[in-house]
């Protein structure tokens, strides 16, 4: 294939990467907060310990678009199928 087109296409994969990590990364943060208040309001005793565990949820979530991220930069800036 021409250089440019692997190029084009990497743009491309990058863009979807990048907005596919971002929606999943808010769907998944809005539903662990979403249960996390659930169970506030339930046992509203339990709201501290179940706050820490829902930040630290929210933190492993967050990781796997940053992830991403990195994957797609170095599908922009460091092309393995470039030569």
């Amino acid at each position: 294939m021409d250089q440019t087109i692997v190029a084009q296409y990497s743009l491309i994969a990058a863009a979807v990467i990048a907005a596919a990590a971002a929606l999943a990364a808010a769907f998944s943060d809005s539903k662990a907060a979403a249960k996390a208040l659930e169970g506030m309001t339930r046992q509203p005793e339990m709201a501290g310990k179940l706050f820490t565990n829902m930040l630290v949820a929210i933190g492993l979530i967050e990781s796997i678009p940053i992830i991403a991220i990195v994957i797609a930069l170095v599908l922009v800036f460091a092309n393995p199928f470039i030569k």
